[in-house]
């Protein structure tokens, strides 16, 4: 017979109590993750339904400590969504490390090669420049690659690409690499013709003019990084603007200049005109076939969505309407037409006062310290052009595609004559949206001897 104390008894009450204990420990564990996020809820809630000092003392008394917890969670992840939009936005000002080299390398080439250096288009093509027969592109641009993908587009997509002739206007910078580019890689069924800024004999005037416009886009664009300094580069995902303004093309001598096209070509009457971010996707011939009804610009105006429907794009959401000089001037309501696939008659705008028009408005802009539109080439246009603009059908133009996650429709995304890649994710930047800018770099020769020096890479 076994003593009470015996072993065997010990054994046995620790088994029971394990029995007891370890159910209570796994049913607390399930209730408190649950219990945690009834408080927080509970917590949050209250501080908008305590309706007074004692009220709110017991909430901050019973679940204060969850509540500042989760107040503070909740900071540093909008704090984070701050940052990683600030961040995205000068990931966007970068030029990818391939486009340096691809540049250095075809000035080398331009340097030391007597065919890069050739002339552009050859002499037997030059009579095409200005013969009106022919269809007349223009871009202004200090991207080779872009320029490149712009033009074999085009061309790929057309019924007659013999009939095309693409103007390329580029800085002095880039001029070299350009023309090594398009005098090396020929185009048998085109005339290209790549013309440097400081080839052009402008008048006084002009120049003055040219000068002037820049220096208001440059304090426009200091204005705006003034005042972002001063908010501690606080981000709000309506301030999207102010960080698209410090980009480097807001202050780009290219990216103004299409206001200056009548005295680019002065003997040219009528050009289609490509931003060097877009894509053809389909033959563009019959735009210059296009009646613009006596106006100056062909452009889009509505989205796929149906007439006067342009989400994000009404003049309310590029102008201060909170301004007399806006607010008596135009139509909050009216829609914005896209810029970057436009058709311009040349010679009917010669006859206007347009380009004026647009230099009066930048210097109300400045007198009014830069408070009248959001910064950009787009809002200034807009007003220089009232009246002057033909609407065509949306399907010619697609836009919005550099923004973040562009929510575009399949269907809409193939059938758009022209995709651009509007917007700071330009598709040879890293920040560019997968899913679409495969539709960019389905145009770029991967086996190009230059391509492949410097690793481009879709």
């Amino acid at each position: 017979m076994k003593g009470k104390n015996s072993p065997h008894k010990a054994v046995t009450r620790r088994i029971c109590q394990r029995t007891v204990v370890m159910p209570a420990i796994l049913l607390i564990g399930l209730i408190l993750p649950f219990l945690f996020v009834r408080i927080a809820f509970l917590v949050l809630e209250s501080a908008t339904v305590c309706s007074s000092s004692i009220e709110c003392m017991k909430w901050k008394f019973f679940g204060g400590s969850n509540a500042t917890l989760i107040l503070k969670m909740e900071h540093i992840v909008q704090t984070a969504k701050r940052h990683e939009s600030i961040y995205w936005h000068l990931a966007s000002h970068g030029v990818p490390k391939c486009m340096h080299c691809l540049s250095l390398k075809l000035a080398e080439e331009y340097a030391i090669n007597a065919v890069a250096r050739s002339r552009l288009p050859p002499p037997e093509f030059v009579s095409r420049l200005t013969d009106p027969s022919f269809y007349h592109v223009v871009l202004l641009t200090d991207n080779v690659l872009a320029a490149s993908v712009v033009i074999s587009s085009t061309i790929n997509t057309s019924s007659n690409p013999e009939k095309w002739v693409f103007h390329v206007v580029t800085d002095k910078k880039t001029y070299t690499s350009m023309h090594a580019w398009f005098a090396v890689n020929t185009i048998d069924s085109a005339v290209v013709e790549v013309k440097g800024l400081h080839q052009y004999d402008w008048s006084h005037e002009i120049n003055v003019g040219v000068k002037e416009m820049l220096e208001i886009h440059h304090q426009i664009r200091n204005n705006i990084y003034r005042n972002l300094k001063e908010e501690g580069f606080e981000y709000e995902e309506e301030h999207d603007h102010k960080l698209e303004a410090l980009s480097p093309s807001c202050i780009s001598l290219l990216n103004h200049l299409r206001i200056y096209l009548p005295e680019l070509f002065p003997d040219l009457n009528k050009v289609v005109f490509l931003d060097d971010d877009i894509v053809v996707q389909r033959d563009i011939s019959s735009l210059w076939d296009l009646d613009l009804n006596e106006r100056v610009i062909g452009a889009v105006f509505d989205s796929w969505c149906g007439d006067d429907c342009c989400p994000g794009r009404k003049y309310i959401d590029y102008f201060n309407f909170s301004n007399p000089v806006i607010s008596s001037n135009l139509d909050y309501d009216s829609c914005g037409w896209l810029y970057g696939m436009n058709v311009f008659d040349l010679q009917r705008w010669r006859k206007t006062n347009i380009t004026a028009v647009y230099h009066q408005w930048l210097k109300l802009s400045l007198n009014s310290g830069f408070i009248l539109w959001h910064p950009g080439a787009l809002p200034p246009a807009l007003i220089a052009f009232e009246g002057y603009v033909h609407r065509i059908d949306p399907s010619w133009h697609l836009a919005g595609l550099g923004y973040q996650h562009p929510q575009v429709d399949k269907y809409m995304l193939e059938a758009a004559a022209v995709i651009h890649f509007s917007g700071p994710a330009k598709p040879w930047l890293e920040i560019g949206d997968p899913e679409v800018k495969g539709l960019w770099y389905r145009h770029i020769n991967f086996s190009n001897e230059y391509v492949t020096q410097c690793r481009v890479m879709g």
